[in-house]
């Protein structure tokens, strides 16, 4: 059997890094793409094949449609030479960052922003690198609990994930004759360097976090790639079209 090959954008660190490792664990190849820090990408390399797995890094503006047909010819010819296949099996569309700032202030410009990579992207994208996927494949789509649920200051963050979730149904729909699984995750707050890292690091938010949370606690980063790497490599294909919330119980 061929080796089990995952791409996950914006994997060079946080969520991305870690369901980077945590695949590479569980014996799948791993292809990550990063936007600009190539050195935190090739660490995440470096660290995957120092544990006996194999990676790869390509550079991806994940909200620049212009750049996919060129990254897919990259990514095929990459597929070949490191792992000798033609298509690949999974695909995490995990690139983004956050928006904090309230609705009446928000700018056009920042609205477009978010669309563009966390939602017009993961579109195109995924449309574009559809004859590459495997047969059999499956599809996670991280978005947020703030689709659920509300803080003030993300509307237009949670606004485009939420659009992320409607398309990952159709995608479900669409998709499953050829056997491929599509779900999204939605990560509670996470302890990481995402919106600057506040909730790591802002001590008065962290506690008011955890105690708004069933678990006790603000989520880690080993809670989501851990997650997404059981969504892909368990025995839950039958499972699609399904929103999973690893929040820790976030708000309930």
């Amino acid at each position: 059997m061929s080796t089990r090959i995952a791409l996950i954008t914006g994997g060079s660190r946080g969520l991305g890094r870690n369901t980077a490792l945590h695949l590479a664990e569980a014996g799948v190849g791993v292809m990550l793409t990063y936007l600009s820090r190539s050195s935190e990408a090739e660490a995440v390399v470096a660290e995957i094949e120092s544990r006996g797995g194999r990676a790869a890094a390509l550079q991806l503006d994940a909200s620049d449609t212009t750049q996919f047909a060129g990254f897919a010819d990259r990514f095929a010819k990459t597929l070949d030479e490191v792992w000798q296949r033609k298509t690949f099996d999974y695909l995490v569309n995990n690139a983004g960052f956050g928006v904090h700032k309230p609705f009446a202030e928000t700018t056009e410009e920042e609205f477009d922003s978010l669309i563009n990579v966390h939602f017009k992207g993961v579109f195109f994208l995924t449309q574009r690198l559809l004859p590459l996927i495997q047969d059999g494949g499956r599809i996670v789509n991280v978005t947020t609990g703030l689709t659920r649920f509300a803080f003030p200051g993300y509307s237009a963050y949670g606004a485009a994930k939420g659009a992320v979730e409607v398309l990952t149904r159709y995608l479900a729909k669409e998709l499953g004759a050829r056997g491929i699984a599509v779900n999204s995750l939605a990560p509670g707050a996470i302890e990481t360097d995402f919106g600057g890292g506040v909730v790591r690091d802002n001590p008065d938010l962290n506690q008011f976090i955890a105690a708004a949370t069933a678990m006790g606690r603000v989520g880690l980063p080993d809670d989501i790639g851990g997650a997404i790497c059981s969504l892909l490599v368990g025995d839950n294909q039958w499972m699609t079209a399904q929103r999973i919330e690893v929040s820790g119980g976030q708000n309930l």
